[in-house]
């Protein structure tokens, strides 16, 4: 197999599995972070995100780029919600309740999206889009739009939580609550904009994912481990980390295939997690330790 096989067939594919992970695995790091849990309803609020669009692309008849800002508003009211009637409850508990709450959460999502849009698999378009040829090496529309997006969102949020008064705000509550709180910052804002930011992320990661393969109820349980992979790899509580993890992980699963059979591509994750929390629990840009 020559090298431009390996790129259109592995590297390609792998690149983009990765920025949608790596979507993921941003809110996944901002919410143990800043709130210091890890949230096991991330996948399935991705899958509603990537519903929703599809109910908008339906409904309106519109392309699913355009329907994207909407969905990532949508998404992020119900994160905002679920926090309000579920988690918040629970701040002042140990850690680990909130966490199995999170995953009644992500059953209870799953079941809506399953009752609503059912549990056959559905796509946005329909029919074959042809690649595009750039110098041999071949890259659909879809595959491309979803890595510049990627690029784009990560590089916003950034930008945010550097220069922005809230996004510094966050920054403090993540390296000490209970000083950010002594010096000011209203720490309930700060989990609102957490959650907001969070559903966002987790919209555009569903919707991409259901753009370039197809929409299912358990698309989202399915992607959970990559993300906290990617979390884990990069250092959990470092953007650029989460980025970082997700590519590497998304690239390793489609190279795995070279080797492997398809069936155990998700095992390239979980090898990889375990391995990372063996050497280096800190992560590859030393992040929070689990």
């Amino acid at each position: 197999m020559g090298a431009l096989e390996i790129i259109n067939f592995y590297l390609v594919p792998g690149l983009v599995v990765g920025s949608i992970y790596a979507l993921g695995a941003v809110g996944i790091t901002l919410v143990f972070a800043i709130l210091r849990y890890a949230h096991l309803a991330h996948g399935d609020l991705a899958t509603l995100g990537a519903f929703l669009g599809l109910g908008l692309v339906t409904a309106l008849g519109i392309s699913p780029y355009l329907a994207l800002t909407a969905v990532m508003a949508l998404t992020a009211v119900v994160a905002v919600g679920i926090d309000r009637v579920f988690y918040d409850y629970l701040r002042e508990r140990p850690k680990i309740v909130t966490v199995m709450a999170s995953l009644g959460i992500a059953l209870m999502v799953r079941a809506i999206v399953q009752m609503v849009w059912g549990v056959d698999s559905q796509t946005y378009t329909r029919g074959i889009v042809r690649p595009e040829n750039w110098f041999g090496i071949r890259v659909r529309d879809r595959e491309l739009i979803t890595i510049v997006a990627m690029i784009v969102l990560v590089v916003a949020l950034q930008l945010f939580l550097q220069r922005s008064k809230w996004g510094k705000a966050m920054r403090a509550m993540s390296d000490n609550p209970d000083l950010a709180l002594l010096s000011g910052v209203d720490n309930g804002k700060v989990v609102t904009i957490t959650w907001v930011i969070v559903g966002g992320l987790c919209a555009a990661a569903g919707l991409f994912l259901g753009l370039n393969f197809e929409l299912k109820a358990m698309m989202g349980w399915s992607m959970l481990l990559p993300m906290f992979a990617a979390a884990i790899l990069g250092g959990v509580g470092r953007v650029e980390g989460a980025v970082l993890g997700g590519l590497i992980v998304g690239v390793a699963e489609e190279m795995s295939t070279l080797f492997l059979p398809t069936e155990y591509k998700a095992a390239t994750a979980f090898a990889i997690l375990l391995l990372m929390l063996l050497v280096r629990p800190t992560g590859l840009l030393r992040g929070k330790v689990l």
